[in-house]
């Protein structure tokens, strides 16, 4: 299937796909369960997690092996190793990745025991930092078991599969799989019903999967316009910005559009525009825009809700590329 990328988004949009140490440092590697599971381990299990640069083939193929154990244990720890292995080390990911851990890591996705399921979320999210190992994530099949964590697994595990679709989604001939498999209604359940990391998580895995417009018609059908909304309207969680960013890419879309004039979110733009960031009314300003273009009915929508004066004043103090953008008679 050819996948159709949407222009990207203007200038003065941060990019919103974060770094790992900012997608999975704050996961549940100091956790009581890790903690435990550390001190009940082998002293090759401390030596390969604490001295993980200079891990040797032999271990790491004794892992993988352990992977395939009829013990629940050796499976957890296994997994747990190697995604230590992996979490600091590009070298390591490599050398996991070359040594055959993927297929065994990728069946842990949609295994009983939530916490192996966990680990092996998190082995492969650490795994798929690595370029390289993006298509032998993918070809093993990984696309659809990440999405089975997405809907079933601990909040941990739903988090850090949100953050490796991301991953995986940064690479164009992936994005129509990645849509295809059912992972942008299991990201609006996220955005909808995780904590704060969760919903962040999913927001960012959102914006990336939008680039094709397929998706901006399935996060359509899924519902997202109605939580994006919420949270724009909401300032104490956090995801003002994240979500304003992701409803302007769904904005690009006549569906998208009528959604969100539907579900209320002309109000919400508007405010935006009289009291948010520079950057929030920047976007607020041009997602207004884009609704406008719908019709001469969304126009007036935007009149009645006071909209003009505070879009004037903001025109008036923006960038030359902004007023251009405002300036451009509708379509």
């Amino acid at each position: 299937m050819e996948v159709m990328v949407v222009e990207r988004p203007p200038e003065f949009l941060p990019r919103i796909t974060r770094s790992y140490s900012d997608c999975n440092s704050r996961r549940s590697d100091d956790s009581p369960l890790v903690r435990c599971q550390t001190s009940c381990s082998s002293s090759l299990h401390r030596f390969l997690v604490h001295s993980a640069a200079e891990c040797s083939d032999d271990a790491i193929c004794k892992l993988i092996a352990d992977l395939d154990s009829p013990s629940i244990e050796s499976k957890r720890l296994a997994a747990t190793e190697l995604r230590f292995l992996a979490k600091h080390s590009p070298e390591n990911r490599v050398l996991i990745a070359r040594a055959g851990a993927v297929a065994p890591l990728v069946a842990l996705l949609s295994h009983p025991d939530p916490q192996i399921q966990e680990q092996g979320v998190t082995a492969i999210l650490n795994l798929s930092l690595c370029d390289e190992n993006k298509s032998a994530i993918a070809g093993a099949g990984a696309i659809r078991h990440l999405v089975f964590a997405l809907r079933f697994g601990t909040p941990a595990a739903r988090e850090n599969s949100a953050c490796a679709l991301l991953r995986l989604a940064q690479r164009d001939d992936l994005l129509a799989a990645i849509g295809c498999s059912g992972a942008i209604p299991a990201l609006v359940s996220l955005l909808e019903t995780g904590g704060p990391r969760g919903k962040k998580d999913a927001a960012t895995a959102l914006f990336a999967l939008l680039a094709a417009k397929e998706n901006m018609t399935r996060a359509v059908e899924a519902g997202a316009v109605r939580p994006l909304l919420d949270l724009m309207a909401d300032p104490e969680s956090g995801m003002v910005d994240k979500a304003a960013y992701v409803l302007h890419r769904v904005l690009s879309l006549q569906e998208g559009r009528r959604a969100a004039v539907a579900e209320g979110g002309v109000p919400v733009l508007v405010e935006m525009v009289e009291v948010g960031t520079r950057r929030q009314k920047e976007v607020s300003m041009l997602s207004l825009l884009e609704i406008c273009k719908e019709g001469a009915a969304y126009r007036r929508m935007v009149v009645r809700e006071g909209g003009i004066p505070p879009v004037v004043a903001l025109v008036q103090s923006s960038s030359e590329k902004t007023k251009e953008k405002v300036s451009s008679p509708p379509t």
